[in-house]
């Protein structure tokens, strides 16, 4: 007898096969019913021979694609995610071996990262007195671990290996080798711009060879976003439990605060990146069903907010404020929102037709560019006032860099929407633009202090 919970799953993926033939318009029902049924005929055979269901359709389906062309398009098109499909491990204990090294290895190179953060205390320069050196090289105490567990995990080559070891030594020597005058504008924007252009490094090494793809680099958007949603829940957490043990120690007449802020918070910090990053490899299938609807929530909620300050904006005309805190904030929710399109991409199906929510990201994107244009104005009239400085030229060229991906995002979006275009054009742009952020916060790393001579 079969399993019914495999049996609903074949029906599905049957329904799928079916619809995406369906939707295009060279083949008739009458057709697709005929290759329904030599479908079903595959399934059945192979099932017999001991396939299971999954592997069953995902055979036959590669077989039919010898005899019809949508069906070798759509054995293409889905194999990656049809493969995924195939949870029932062949060994099951195998597998759980796998789970297991691959928790102890990330719980290793967590507690590395945060004794690493402890290191410099060694040498006298601790946090409370030296916050501008942890600022600067914050993200060299976890994203090289980070890079190095993901390097052991997908087994990279040794040139890879030594191209990433590379540019870690590079951003280290940047991040320290300038005479930065402490609490200036240029050490700020270093400490604010070197994770982001490291982040693409971490990428290459979580991606492997499929870097060059834009499978590759939409898997990693994908885990950025996953990754940024456990982190918070992590935080959370410790920020209960440290509440917790505050309480509980003050009742005894003990002050755990210095702990916390020597131990707990820097070791803590930098170790759960790595734990966060684990558990998204290991709890995917879980994480892939709650992102995309906080996706689907915040989407329509932060369109709302943009359309709204636009409109009153044009009502009252009244411009940007051009007080720098005001436009550091304006230019942050101009960020999010960008995340937020980026990672609404990377979990829609890319061959699903336009709908509803789709108009709702154009809405999104087409504010937003709006909103971004403002900003420039605001940028524009503050240099125009005050001169240039290296937050303002940071600022300038973050915007511009924003209003180009916007603009050319909303022609693909109306494209798609319009019928005109394929959504994989928007997903290909996304991923391909990912280097120029990285680009840009290189050169405010190792530019901007020679050009601004450190202030």
């Amino acid at each position: 007898m079969s399993d019914p919970d495999h049996t609903d799953a074949l029906e599905q993926q049957i329904d799928e096969w079916r619809s995406y033939l369906s939707r295009r318009q060279a083949i008739h029902a009458a057709d697709v019913t005929e290759l329904e049924d030599h479908l079903r005929e595959q399934v059945a055979v192979l099932v017999e021979a001991g396939l299971g269901a999954d592997e069953a359709f995902l055979v036959a389906v590669k077989r039919m694609g010898d005899l019809d062309s949508l069906s070798r398009d759509f054995a293409l098109e889905h194999s990656e995610r049809l493969w995924k499909q195939l949870v029932v491990p062949s060994d099951p204990a195998g597998s759980r071996a796998r789970i297991q090294t691959d928790a102890v290895v990330a719980f290793c190179v967590a507690v590395a990262a945060a004794l690493a953060i402890k290191v410099p205390a060694l040498f006298g320069i601790h946090l409370d007195q030296n916050a501008s050196f942890y600022a600067r090289n914050l993200s060299l105490f976890v994203l090289p671990f980070l890079a190095g567990y993901f390097v052991w995990k997908r087994r990279l080559q040794s040139a890879t290996v030594r191209w990433l070891a590379v540019a870690f030594v590079v951003a280290a020597v940047f991040a320290n080798v300038y005479p930065f005058v402490p609490g200036g504008n240029t050490e700020a924007l270093a400490a604010l711009h070197l994770p982001i252009a490291l982040w693409l490094v971490v990428g290459i090494a979580y991606a492997g060879d499929r870097w060059r793809q834009v499978g590759g680099r939409m898997d990693f958007v994908r885990f950025s976003g996953e990754l940024f949603i456990y982190y918070v829940l992590i935080a959370l957490g410790g920020g209960v439990l440290m509440a917790f043990m505050a309480m509980i120690f003050q009742a005894i007449g003990v002050d755990v605060e210095p702990l916390f802020e020597s131990w707990l918070l820097p070791c803590g910090g930098v170790g759960a990146v790595v734990v966060a990053s684990w558990l998204v490899e290991a709890k995917q299938s879980v994480i892939e069903n709650m992102a995309p609807v906080l996706t689907r929530l915040f989407t329509p909620l932060f369109a709302v907010v943009l359309v709204a300050f636009l409109v009153t904006s044009l009502l009252t005309g009244r411009g940007v404020d051009i007080d720098r805190n005001v436009l550091i904030a304006f230019d942050l929710l101009l960020v999010v929102v960008l995340g937020l399109l980026l990672y609404s991409v990377s979990a829609r199906d890319p061959h699903s037709p336009p709908g509803v929510f789709d108009v709702v990201q154009v809405v999104l994107v087409v504010s937003a560019l709006l909103a971004d244009a403002v900003a420039l104005w605001a940028i524009a009239a503050r240099i125009t006032e005050f001169g240039f400085t290296p937050n303002r030229i940071a600022a300038l060229g973050e915007n511009v860099i924003l209003l180009v991906n916007l603009t050319w995002s909303a022609v693909l979006y109306i494209r798609f929407v319009r019928g005109r275009g394929l959504f994989a054009a928007v997903e290909r742009w996304q991923t391909d633009y990912l280097p120029v952020y990285a680009l840009w916060a290189g050169v405010v790393v190792i530019v901007f202090p020679v050009v601004f001579a450190y202030i």
